[in-house]
């Protein structure tokens, strides 16, 4: 599975509930994890409060969705200085933070 993609999906529930904590997290997200070597797609947004049913998760504000090309990349992703800049910056605003990580194919 080393060659495969690997998709890091993290949600983050915020201790701020408000739209604004919520658009500053995304912005953060894209100031520091966007452009690192070996992503193939990134995006980072608010929950969409509209979406209701009962499979809906509602127990998180910002999504983080990264695809990257391999494990490796992943890897170096982890201890890369933006990354590491990132959760110092940010980790007193988490309530709590969620990660999955699954090989993926498309």
């Amino acid at each position: 599975m080393a060659d495969a993609q690997l998709a890091h999906m993290v949600y983050f529930t915020l201790k701020d509930t408000s739209p604004e904590a919520s658009e500053a997290m995304v912005e953060a997200c894209h100031k520091y994890l966007k452009d690192h070597p070996g992503v193939l797609y990134f995006s980072a947004g608010v929950r969409g409060t509209e979406f209701e049913r009962d499979v809906n998760d509602q127990q998180y504000h910002v999504a983080l969705n990264v695809v990257f090309d391999n494990k490796d990349s992943h890897d170096k992703y982890q201890v890369a200085a933006d990354h590491l800049e990132f959760i110092e910056e940010n980790k007193a605003k988490w309530a709590r933070v969620r990660v999955f990580d699954s090989y993926v194919r498309s």
